[in-house]
């Protein structure tokens, strides 16, 4: 997936005109959601860099996957570690911390550090539960095909993987049924970095 220069500029703008409108405690959210193998994780890497923490550094990405127990989980119940240990923190001006979970081993593994920012990049299955809707953000969906999907995951994780992708992509399918995740999206994008709808006013 790559995104055009026009669609990130545009992006940026509309999160730090957002920013401007919804004052709050702790940093505004940049989430990004959809189902897995859509491009959530090149999109991303290409705005933290645009948004910026503030203090001339990039905005610190957190990705859902280092928040979920494996496989097995699904894509809930990532939404309230998040909150728990990093949302709640940075809304009290205090460092928020997670430890990642390491797939590969089902257990956890070392602790990260979110320092208080101007923005903070969330991206992953689950980042736009309707949870997190009381932080300040906006919301970004990124689909692509089923078939694609399934190709890109299978090309990282392996052949081996195949079980555990269908079900997760069962199990994600259900997720968002409940939350109605795309059709809360502020912006749609394919997987192709292309934007299909702005739900919010793009701005120049």
């Amino acid at each position: 997936m790559t995104v055009s220069a026009d669609v990130l500029a545009a992006l940026t703008a509309l999160a730090r005109a957002r920013r401007s409108n919804e004052p709050g405690a702790g940093p505004f959210l940049v989430v990004v959601d959809g189902p897995a193998g859509s491009g959530k994780t090149t999109l991303a890497a290409q705005l933290a860099p645009r948004l910026g923490d503030g203090n001339g550094g990039h905005a610190q990405v957190v990705h859902m996957d280092d928040l979920y127990e494996g496989w097995a989980a699904g894509p809930d119940g990532g939404a309230a570690r998040l909150a728990a240990w990093v949302l709640t923190p940075l809304a009290e001006h205090r460092p928020g911390r997670y430890r990642r979970f390491d797939w590969a081993k089902d257990e956890y593994a070392e602790w990260h550090t979110v320092a208080p920012a101007a923005f903070l990049v969330i991206e992953g299955c689950g980042s736009g539960a309707r949870a997190l809707d009381p932080h300040p953000h906006l919301l970004l969906w990124v689909e692509a095909d089923d078939d694609e999907r399934l190709r890109r995951g299978l090309a990282r994780d392996g052949e081996r993987e195949r079980d555990h992708w269908t079900t997760w992509m069962a199990d994600e399918a259900a997720h968002y049924e409940r939350e109605g995740t795309r059709d809360r999206a502020d912006v749609r994008l394919d997987g192709f970095g292309e934007v299909v709808t702005w739900h919010a006013s793009p701005v120049a």
